[in-house]
């Protein structure tokens, strides 16, 4: 499974888009903007009246919690008076104006560790829900291994996480679980302290939360807290990722979601928001992250297993500083999926020479595939080689295969014949070399 964060606005959207499926029984206004300026909101509030009626809330959404005790959600209680739409609207110009130092932990009240510090570029504005303490509750669901589990509390809000043994209780279910026995389970295992008159509200709405969990891909989904008026809900606080693999087939459900960069990380490049929209769109995984563009060990290593191997395996020969990108293709992509992938590798490797005049390693990685067809995706690569090949000469590229699998000595014999073709350097080695054994030929071959 692989994990991606979601804005909270996403995340509400996603629930409310499916809310009636889900929770029958209650009613969820879902009043929500996303905004990156004042300027925005009041814009907004010219099609959404209740920005104009309401006391509103505004907070910073760009998936980093604590934001309370980072003294970044306006409210109306921090000062005397309701937060109108002019205050909320100032309030975000003037956090979006200058970095914001965020800590992420906290002993009480008091910042522990070192704080991130970047800029707030996205801002979620909601009504304020008027309501007691005690109709906080606390929701959450997660994989744990082989199962999921679910995680229930009385007691919602920051310091849920403080006495969290004691306050929380947790169901796991097996992924064969039905819904009879999930329901049933659900219900034994209310929190005691919830109470009395919302108990059996509270077990319906976990049952939902949690089928809603399972059917719509996420991979966390957390409340902190939700409100229970009798059958009305209101959800204050949530944290979401989906399960993103299987992005290509909830496109309806999910809707038009954006996987955003994490406050204090630096910006994706086009190429890596370029590989996770294929990623989106296959049932394949296709994965890119770049380390140091400008250093001179490349990988293109199929499953998620091995390319940590490679990775770990060349860190430690090379030194991590000549690891210019981590990733993996893997699970049976297509041939144009394949050069698709390789293409971008292949771009981004050309665009300069190393600057100590060395020739750039290109290592095509792998174990034994077990149902990835590996002469369908060489395929793929040699035609990112032809499409390459003068660019790779020029800056001097050295190609390191070592692959198994159904196809394997097609996809080596294919992919030889095509380099030497093409005047490239190239190495192949089949299931007989050891998996990582090309590092060392690649870094020897090198001196």
């Amino acid at each position: 499974m692989a994990q991606k964060a979601i804005r909270e606005y996403d995340a509400k959207s996603i629930l409310a888009k499916h809310w009636d499926k889900y929770f029958p029984d209650f009613t969820y206004a879902c009043a929500t903007v996303l905004v990156q300026n004042g300027a925005e909101l009041q814009e907004a509030a010219k099609e959404k009246g209740w920005l104009n009626e309401k006391p509103l809330v505004a907070k910073p959404d760009m998936l980093f919690g604590k934001r309370g005790k980072n003294g970044l959600v306006l409210f109306k209680d921090q000062k005397p008076g309701d937060v109108s739409l002019e205050k909320a609207a100032s309030w975000i110009d003037e956090k979006a104006a200058e970095k914001q130092a965020v800590y992420f932990s906290f002993d009480g009240d008091t910042p522990t560790g070192d704080p991130k510090v970047d800029y707030l570029t996205h801002f979620v504005v909601e009504p304020f829900t008027p309501h007691d303490q005690s109709e906080e509750y606390y929701i959450s669901a997660t994989c744990v291994g082989d199962d999921d589990v679910l995680y229930m509390s009385a007691e919602g809000g920051m310091e849920v996480e403080e006495g969290w043994d004691e306050k929380v209780t947790e169901v796991a279910f097996p992924i064969t679980a039905t819904e009879e026995e999930i329901a049933q389970k659900i219900k034994e295992n209310v929190p005691a302290d919830v109470k009395e008159e919302d108990k059996e509200n509270f077990a319906k709405f976990a049952i939902g939360f949690f089928k809603a969990y399972r059917e719509l891909n996420f991979a966390y989904l957390e409340i902190n807290p939700f409100v229970m008026q009798g059958n009305k809900i209101e959800l204050l606080d949530m944290v979401a990722k989906l399960d993103d693999t299987a992005g290509f087939m909830m496109v309806d459900a999910w809707g038009d979601v954006e996987f955003p960069t994490a406050f204090g990380m630096e910006e994706k490049s086009p190429e890596v928001l370029a590989v996770e929209e294929a990623d989106a769109k296959t049932g394949a995984s296709l994965k890119l992250t770049l380390l140091k563009p400008e250093a001179r060990i490349w990988t293109m290593v199929a499953g998620g297993g091995a390319s940590v191997v490679y990775a770990d395996t060349i860190a430690d020969m090379a030194g991590i500083e000549d690891l210019a990108n981590y990733g993996e293709y893997s699970g049976g992509p297509t041939t144009g999926e394949t050069k698709f992938y390789a293409e971008t590798l292949l771009d981004l490797m050309t665009r300069q020479k190393d600057p100590q005049g060395r020739d750039k390693i290109l290592i095509i990685g792998g174990a034994i595939a077990n149902f990835t067809d590996v002469a369908k995706t060489f395929t793929g690569i040699i035609q990112a080689f032809e499409n390459y090949a003068d660019k790779m000469k020029e800056v001097g590229v050295k190609i390191y295969v070592r692959r198994g699998g159904p196809n394997y000595e097609k996809g080596l014999k294919d992919i030889k014949e095509a380099a030497d073709r093409l005047g490239l350097y190239i190495e192949v080695y089949g299931p007989e070399t050891h998996v990582t054994d090309i590092v060392r030929m690649a870094l020897e071959g090198d001196k």
